[in-house]
């Protein structure tokens, strides 16, 4: 058996067997009120793994007209084993690449994203049909090629008849204009996945709407593109979590697991979300106006959250690995905790606009290599150091393009592992660069117990700020609507 492995997560690729008779469907055979978002999950009774041909296909009942396919001899993506190429020193050497005229694909948000239409956990198969391919008020027929999966023992024979595998899905869904919606994984709410209930609401509801998310396991890619006045909010934030395997050799111009396009007003509360790949991968992307993210906890790699816009962002922890914070907004993050490997931030504020602000907030070094610089060659790996902010070059080298206006303000900040010089390295560019508008500003920077850090050694182009010499200043930066350009936060 070949096991592919992406972040902590273990796809199976080869095959053997198993009775068909041993399975569990998920929906059962016959079932009725399921939700059109359904996955379809198979039990056996040893680990399956996904053949490299065969075809799932979903027909309507009434008529034997078929509405979906799965077809596994379609590569999942140009890379997918999602290594890239060597981003530092010592990285593994990327896998080749698949090259092909299509991939698979599926609709997220109004975006197509390369996905994996089969995803093995141990001995369960999770199909997954393309978003939107199922609809209310209609009675499916799921048939399989054998090929398409093989337990580890015994042998599947496939699903080949009209009568093996049926279910009927609700005869609607919630009323319009509904304000609060559930999301199940179960089945038992008014959808079964995140991007269902998303896809449901409106782009711009006249009363703001919640997606009350229950506890489970939600292994999607999901997007919220064009959506305002919308809370989602997790039942338990460790119990309720959200993610994917995406980076950038997967998905080259999409590699977050979740993302916020063109949003305003939105809320994300109480959960977890995961991207499960290495390299460039966020957990979350976020490009919109008023966005609120309030006891969440957000685990990615490198650039693990993307900023842009205006961000609230309170009680709530981030993991990444270097340049875990890639801000381009103007960020308030308040009683939060970031875990690094290498750079916290890579800081990109733009001319006119505040950036990475933080008030009570701790951050840690994880004293880690960087994880796909691993391998058998290099099995130290590499690090990279843990400081508050970089600023490197970034373009022709004769162009000033190392972003002159980055701004990040700590405020009775806790640290652990953070180096003596504490931020940089800042790259001049000779002549070109103009540093007198970067604020890499701190005041009252501590240890995790609450000392005093001796901040003697700081870069040159930082700033220590006193109580005497910058109370207004710092009172300033304390308030979220001096930073977020006079919006006043109000987590609900």
């Amino acid at each position: 058996m070949h096991i592919l492995r992406i972040g902590g997560l273990a796809f199976l690729l080869a095959a053997a067997a198993l009775p068909a008779s041993a399975q569990k469907l998920f929906p059962a055979a016959g079932a009725t009120g399921v939700n059109p978002d359904t996955h379809l999950v198979m039990t056996f009774d040893s680990a399956p793994a996904i053949g490299a041909s065969g075809v799932v296909r979903i027909y309507d009942a009434k008529d034997k007209s078929l509405v979906d396919t799965l077809d596994l001899s379609i590569p999942t993506s140009p890379n997918p084993s999602g290594r890239g190429p060597a981003q530092v020193a010592g990285q593994p050497p990327p896998k080749a690449a698949v090259v092909s005229d299509v991939y698979q694909e599926t609709n997220v948000g109004g975006q197509n994203f390369h996905f994996r239409p089969i995803i093995v956990h141990g001995n369960v198969a999770t199909l997954y049909p393309h978003n939107g391919a199922l609809k209310y008020g209609r009675t499916y027929i799921v048939k399989m090629d054998a090929s398409v999966l093989a337990p580890a023992a015994g042998s599947f024979a496939g699903v080949t008849s009209d009568t093996a595998w049926t279910f009927s899905t609700k005869a609607g869904g919630p009323m319009a204009g509904a304000t609060r919606l559930t999301v199940a994984a179960d089945g038992k709410g008014d959808f079964s996945t995140v991007q269902g209930a998303i896809a449901f609401v409106a782009d711009r509801p006249a009363k703001r709407t919640t997606i009350f998310v229950r506890n489970g396991n939600y292994e999607e890619i999901v997007s919220l593109q064009n959506k305002a006045n919308l809370v989602i909010r997790g039942e338990n934030r460790d119990k309720v979590v959200v993610g994917y395997a995406n980076n950038t050799p997967f998905n080259p111009q999409r590699r977050w697991a979740f993302s916020i396009i063109n949003g305003e007003d939105i809320q994300l509360s109480n959960f977890t979300i995961n991207n499960y790949a290495i390299g460039q991968a966020e957990a979350l992307m976020t490009r919109g106006q008023r966005i609120i993210l309030d006891h969440m906890t957000m685990n990615g790699s490198g650039d693990a959250l993307t900023t842009y816009g205006t961000l609230y962002i309170a009680d709530s922890k981030l993991t990444g690995h270097g340049d875990t914070v890639l801000g381009y907004a103007a960020a308030y993050w308040l009683r939060s905790e970031i875990h690094s490997i290498g750079p916290i931030t890579w800081t990109r504020t733009p001319q006119g606009a505040h950036g990475n602000v933080f008030v009570d907030c701790r951050m840690y070094q994880i004293d880690r290599p960087l994880p796909w610089t691993v391998s058998e060659a290099n099995p130290a790996g590499d690090k990279s150091r843990p400081v508050f902010a970089r600023l490197p070059h970034n373009g022709a080298a004769d162009k000033p393009a190392n972003f002159p206006y980055a701004e990040m303000v700590l405020i009775n900040t806790r640290t652990q592992g953070v180096p003596p010089d504490g931020w940089g390295p800042v790259e001049e560019n000779g002549p070109l660069f103009d540093g007198s508008n970067v604020r890499f500003w701190e005041y009252n920077t501590m240890d995790m117990a609450g000392r005093p850090i001796d901040t003697s050694q700081r870069h040159k182009i930082a700033k220590v700020l006193t109580k005497e010499k910058d109370a207004a200043v710092i009172a300033d930066y304390m308030r979220p609507e001096f930073v977020l350009g006079g919006w006043k936060p109000v987590v609900r």
